[in-house]
């Protein structure tokens, strides 16, 4: 798997698991919309952690910088 989510990117989807996780686990989100947002949490922290998101490389979208060569001719 090549990378391909950015730092800003990983920070927002860890931010926005971490918020769903506290909402669900105070009681603030219950019922089947609670654990629904719960499992894209997961999904969001995962993906954040491992820098690779699937739809990114269907969609053939990337938000990692890259590198430029250095060419000195």
């Amino acid at each position: 798997m090549k990378k391909n989510m950015g730092t800003a990117d990983k920070l927002i989807r860890l931010i926005v698991a971490a918020t769903i996780a506290y909402l669900y686990y105070n009681g603030t989100l219950t019922s089947t919309l609670g654990t629904l947002l719960l499992i894209v949490a997961a999904i969001f922290a995962l993906t954040a952690l491992i820098s690779f998101c699937p739809l990114y490389t269907l969609m053939g979208i990337t938000t990692c910088a890259t590198k430029k060569e250095n060419k000195n001719v």
